[in-house]
């Protein structure tokens, strides 16, 4: 099976209006900057995006809401975003507010397999509302159902043409759990290199998860908010 495509153009082609995507990274930290641009330029629409944060405004999911091309956001940080804020107090944007660590559970269990899990975030707040609880050990928990993704769309600092991925620092976080959770996952990285090349003591998705991959290229390496020291 050859993984390798030509680029994100060639990656998201068939990614229709109405789909329900996964988007890795942390703040502007190992976003698919490449694929989302794409998907810009697309057109597509009604997205449902399943993602740790909604990017900022001329950045990362942040260009997707400006061309109003997603209907919901499901995300656990969304603070840096002033398009997003518009769209949900006006609401053009239906929103779901997820605590970060049931976000990444939620992703896990989908990579895993698992219909549903039990957690303890959100037990006796709005987050409960609706849901079934159970009681463990005298504890309560919340069931927590895991994602539906037609797209897992992620970026690597390495991958091989097999599509086995390395992750960096803080990509680590979600990145490797959506790459296991998308039922289609396209993964664009910083270097491509042949089978075969990589360390397999070091690399966190194996390429068994992976449909497409393709080396980016025009990474910005943004700083979500700098803080010096005064000299």
């Amino acid at each position: 099976m050859n993984k390798v495509v030509k680029g994100a153009d060639v990656a998201v082609q068939d990614i229709p209006s109405g789909a329900t995507i996964m988007l890795g990274g942390f703040g502007l930290c190992g976003i698919p900057e490449n694929c989302i641009a794409a998907l810009v330029r697309t057109g597509v629409d009604n997205l449902t995006c399943i993602s740790n944060n909604a990017g900022v405004d001329d950045f990362g999911i942040g260009l997707l809401l400006q061309q109003k091309q997603v209907k919901k956001m499901i995300s656990s940080y969304v603070g840096e975003n002033a398009e997003f804020e518009r769209q949900l107090l006006s609401g053009e944007l239906e929103v779901e507010l997820i605590p970060q660590g049931t976000l990444a559970t939620r992703c896990m269990a989908t990579g895993y397999g698992m219909p549903a899990v039990y957690l303890l975030a959100g037990v006796g707040t709005e987050v409960a509302e609706g849901k079934e609880t159970r009681t463990f050990n005298g504890r309560e928990y919340l069931l927590e159902h895991a994602f539906d993704s037609d797209f897992a769309i992620v970026k690597a600092w390495k991958g091989d043409t097999q599509g086995n991925l390395i992750f960096k620092d803080t990509a680590r976080n979600f990145n490797p759990m959506m790459a296991m959770a998308g039922k289609i996952t396209i993964a664009e990285v910083e270097e491509l290199v042949p089978a075969g090349e990589l360390d397999p003591n070091y690399i966190h998705v194996p390429g068994i998860y992976v449909h497409r991959i393709f080396q980016g290229q025009n990474y910005e390496k943004r700083i979500e908010q700098r803080t010096v020291r005064k000299a």
